[in-house]
């Protein structure tokens, strides 16, 4: 059922938005933009003329896709990659989300180069056609990694969510391009829901923003050309053409530390402050951070976060790292949306994840601390206890509960746009 909405989901989409489409795969110079700004609303559109009911759907994040050769060659396929195989024990919480968004961290190579491994990742484009079979919408694509085959390499990536139909931020490959915002419009009990999605990092790994195209990585802070405060400018921007929930993936922090740093919280702080963002999905630590509801958002009711959700699949190990990098978080954020009135959002609830170093296959971590043991998975019972002793105590620790079922689809994704 999922795979065929999913489908749906994509012929709408084209229809609706097939001019903003067209113009995204440009990459020479920046073509003249139509105008598309639209008057904000204060409510959520009614679909119908009919009175509304109140609804609610749900949106999925998880932690960072990170490439490793190791898990490239696990995904091997005849003579290309399949990664679906590797994910599909976390398949239900991405197929049964109302809109679902990524982290890929690493850049897809270049047509005709090879795959590489850290410390300059570049993975095969295959990825892009996996993460569209699992059922993600789009994916964030601002990391400390973005640049590590340099402007060709995001070029490559972004040319390549275009092909499958993914929806994306973060990166660009024009300035005009580099503007714009990712939208989504969500059908929620008969209103239409519009959703925007912005990417944005805060650190580089010290390649420097490429000459002439600096505007191609959006690096915000004093690592970069642009700052939070221009974050929460395309953030207002997006409200005004017409976006309802603003949703922001933030790579920040401190790798394989637990909590967040001085520098989350204040940045976290500043876009709670705002009043402009309702949700941010953080990553880059490899280690699952907590969840959090900061004073400030719109109207002042809240901005819900999550500090990092770890990995969501790696070629990190053990032995380097600890059991923490082998555990990662989805998350599932509730938007409620009245018969009047804004949407916002009520609830974000974490999920543990483990991956299976030897398989590079990845689980629900509570089903295998409950006793389940899928004929795929190798871990020792052991090996899961060590696993959840490196996430539980982190993300219980303020008494939150998991959320241990998938969501399921309660809302329809009717169309994605770049403007």
């Amino acid at each position: 059922m999922r795979q065929r909405m999913k489908a749906t989901r994509a012929l709408a989409a084209a229809a609706l938005f097939v001019a903003a489409s067209a113009c995204a795969g440009g990459r020479g110079a920046d073509p003249p933009r139509s105008p598309t700004t639209r008057t904000a609303s204060p409510a959520p559109t009614t679909a119908t003329g009919a009175p509304q009911a109140a609804s609610s759907f749900t949106i999925v994040s998880g932690g960072d896709i990170l490439l490793h050769m190791s898990v490239n060659q696990a995904a091997r396929a005849g003579s290309g990659y399949d990664y679906t195989q590797l994910l599909a024990g976390i398949r239900p919480w991405i197929e049964g989300a109302d809109l679902a968004l990524c982290a890929l961290e690493v850049p897809i190579v270049p047509p005709g180069e090879k795959p590489s491994n850290y410390p300059a990742f570049g993975s095969p484009p295959q990825i892009a056609d996996s993460l569209k079979a699992l059922g993600w919408d789009g994916c964030a694509l601002a990391t400390n990694h973005s640049m590590d085959r340099g402007f060709p390499g995001v070029v490559s990536t972004v040319d390549n969510f275009d092909r499958v139909g993914l929806g994306r931020h973060g990166t660009a490959r024009t300035g005009e391009e580099s503007t714009r915002i990712q939208y989504y419009k969500v059908r929620s009990g008969g209103r239409d829901v519009v959703v925007a999605h912005l990417s944005a990092t805060t650190l580089t790994n010290g390649i420097p923003l490429p000459k002439g195209a600096e505007w191609s990585w959006n690096v915000v802070g004093s690592l970069g050309r642009r700052s939070v405060g221009d974050l929460v400018e395309d953030a207002r921007r997006a409200r005004r053409q017409g976006a309802d929930i603003v949703v922001v993936s933030m790579h920040w922090g401190t790798e394989y530390v637990s909590q967040p740093t001085a520098e989350q919280t204040a940045v976290g702080d500043q876009l709670a402050k705002s009043g402009q963002i309702d949700l941010v999905f953080g990553n880059h630590s490899h280690v699952p951070e907590p969840v959090a509801k900061l004073a400030g958002g719109p109207g002042g009711r809240g901005m819900w976060v999550v500090w990092s959700m770890g990995n969501t699949i790696s070629g990190q190990t053990v032995q380097n790292h600890g059991y923490r990098v082998m555990a990662g978080l989805m998350t599932t954020a509730t938007v409620d949306v009245p018969a009047k009135g804004p949407a916002r959002v009520s609830n974000l609830e974490w999920t543990a994840i483990a991956q299976d170093e030897r398989t590079d296959r990845v689980f629900q971590l509570s089903r295998l601390t409950s006793g389940e043991r899928p004929a795929s998975m190798t871990l020792s019972p052991a090996e899961i206890a060590s696993r959840a002793n490196a996430t539980y105590p982190v993300m219980g620790a303020d008494g939150s509960k998991e959320r241990v079922t998938p969501p399921t689809p309660r809302a329809q994704l009717i169309g994605r746009e770049l403007k």
